[in-house]
C-alpha cells in the first residue's frame, strides 16, 4: 500500500479509486489540482447552504481569528457564541429557549439523548427507552448509531449499542402501522423520547414521507408526555423548503439538532436547542445535578463567528427564494427526465430531489452500481455520491442555471447508461 497516509470516511481504499485533490472552491464550484472545475452538486456532504467561501462568512471568520481563536466554554462566554444563541432563539421557534453547543451533527443527537434521559432521570421517572424510525441515520458516534438502523454502517460495532425501539417507515399506505406501532410502545409508559428526521429520511436513501404523519407523531408523542426529539442537522436551514422541516408540520419539537448549515458549511459546529422545561430539570443548587457534557471544542470562537455571519445572511438577504426557486429547477428536471423508464420513485422535497435507478440488486446503501455512479460523474466534473442505486441532488442556493443543467444532464446521461 503507498500513497497518502490519510485514511477517507466512508471509503473503500481496497478498491483504489482516485481521490482528486481540491485546492480552492466558490460558489458551487470545486477547483482540483488538475485544473479541473467540478460542480459540487451534494453541498460536500449537504453543509454548504449559501456556496463556497461565501464572502460575508469568510470575512467574519478572518475577522475573528485576529481577536479570539479557542475559550474554555465551562463557566465562560465570548461574544460570537452570545451573538449565536441570540440569533437562533429569534428565529427558531419559541418554545425553544434553551442552546447548547456541541461540534457535529452526531454530537448534537448525542446531546440530544442525554438531555432526554436527563429530563427523566431528574424527574424521578423510570423512562430509558428511545423510540427510533426505521431506515433512520442520525450519525456515527455510538449513540447516534444506537438510534439509527442497524446493517453494514455498525454491524461492526453490535456490542456496543443499546436496545431501541422501533417504528416501521411511513410508506405511503403504511402510514397506520407507523402511527400504531409508536402509540403502542408510548403506551408502556418507559418510553422517554422518539427521535426523527423530519418529512425525509437522508442517509436511509432519501426517503420521503408526509407532513400530516409527522404532525401525528408529534400529537402521540404529546399525548403520552414522551420528548419529541427532531434531528434536523440535514434538513434544516431551507433545505426541505422552510427554515425547518417542522415548520411545514406545523409542529415543534422539545429538543432541536441543528449543524450542518448553521455556519453556511464553513466550519464545523452544532447546537442542540432544548425547551425551557428540559433546561429546567437540570437546574438545580446541587452540583450533581448538572448537565454533564462537553467537548474541548464547545463553541469555538471561530465557528460562532461563522455562525453569527450566516445568520445575518438569513436575516438580510433573500435567501428563501434561492431556496424557492431552487426547489422549482429541481423539479422541473425530474418532469423532464419521467420520460425515461430506467429509473422509479423520482422524488422532489423543497431543494432535495432524489431518484432511482432501476437495477438487479435489491437496492440499498451497497448495491455496487453506487461505485460506477461515482465514477461516471466524477469523469463527468459532477460531484455526487449516490446512496447504492439512489442518484440525489442537494445543492447550495446558489448553483446557476448552466451548473444545475450540467448536473442533471450527467444523470440523464447515466439514466440511459446504466
Amino acid at each position: 500500500m503507498t500513497g497518502s497516509a490519510i485514511w477517507h470516511p466512508f471509503t473503500q481504499h481496497g478498491l483504489c479509486e482516485p481521490i482528486p485533490l481540491v485546492t480552492h472552491a466558490e460558489g458551487a464550484l470545486l477547483h482540483t489540482a488538475d485544473g479541473r472545475t467540478v460542480i459540487d452538486a451534494v453541498s460536500s456532504w449537504w453543509v454548504t447552504t449559501h456556496g463556497h467561501c461565501h464572502p460575508r462568512i469568510m470575512a467574519a471568520v478572518a475577522e475573528q481569528a485576529q481577536k479570539l481563536d479557542q475559550l474554555i466554554f465551562a463557566g465562560w462566554t465570548h461574544e460570537p457564541a452570545e451573538a449565536v444563541a441570540a440569533g437562533l432563539t429569534a428565529i427558531m421557534p419559541p418554545e425553544l429557549t434553551r442552546v447548547f453547543f456541541s461540534d457535529s451533527g452526531s454530537t448534537s443527537v448525542e446531546v440530544a439523548l442525554k438531555m432526554a434521559l436527563g429530563y427523566w432521570h431528574a424527574r424521578g421517572e423510570a423512562r430509558h427507552r428511545i423510540v427510533v424510525m426505521e431506515h433512520s441515520y442520525h450519525g456515527d458516534t455510538i449513540g447516534a448509531m444506537s438510534v439509527g438502523a442497524r446493517g453494514v454502517f455498525n454491524r461492526p460495532y453490535e456490542p456496543l449499542l443499546f436496545d431501541v425501539g422501533r417504528i416501521p417507515f411511513p410508506a405511503a399506505g403504511r402510514e397506520h402501522d407507523t402511527l400504531d406501532a409508536l402509540e403502542a410502545l408510548c403506551r408502556e409508559g418507559q418510553t422517554a423520547a422518539l427521535i426523527v428526521e423530519p418529512l425525509i429520511l437522508g442517509a436511509g436513501g432519501m426517503l420521503v414521507y408526509g407532513r400530516e404523519t409527522l404532525k401525528a407523531m408529534r400529537e402521540i408523542c404529546a399525548a403520552h408526555g414522551v420528548l419529541f426529539i427532531a434531528d434536523e442537522v440535514m434538513t434544516g436551514w431551507g433545505r426541505t423548503g422552510t427554515l425547518l422541516a417542522c415548520e411545514q408540520a406545523g409542529i415543534v419539537p422539545d429538543i432541536l439538532c441543528l449543524s450542518k448549515g448553521l455556519t453556511g458549511g464553513s466550519l464545523p459546529l452544532a447546537v442542540t436547542m432544548a425547551t425551557e422545561p428540559i433546561f429546567e430539570a437540570h437546574w438545580s443548587t446541587d452540583r450533581a445535578r448538572m448537565f454533564f457534557h462537553s467537548s474541548s471544542y464547545t463553541a469555538n470562537p471561530i465557528a460562532c463567528a461563522a455562525a453569527a455571519a450566516n445568520l445575518a445572511i438569513w436575516r438580510e438577504e433573500p435567501v428563501m427564494e434561492c431556496v424557492t426557486d431552487l426547489a422549482a429547477r429541481q423539479s422541473a428536471w425530474l418532469e423532464k427526465l419521467g420520460r425515461f423508464c430506467h429509473f422509479e420513485n423520482p422524488r422532489t422535497l423543497g431543494t432535495i430531489a432524489a431518484l432511482d435507478l432501476r437495477t438487479l440488486e435489491s437496492g440499498g446503501y451497497m448495491d455496487s452500481l453506487a461505485p460506477e455512479l461515482m465514477a461516471f460523474f466524477r469523469e463527468r466534473d459532477v460531484l455526487l455520491r449516490p446512496l447504492g442505486n439512489t442518484v440525489y441532488v442537494m445543492p447550495p442556493y446558489c448553483i446557476t442555471d448552466d451548473q444545475l443543467d450540467d448536473v442533471w444532464n450527467a444523470i440523464g446521461e447515466a439514466v440511459i447508461s446504466f
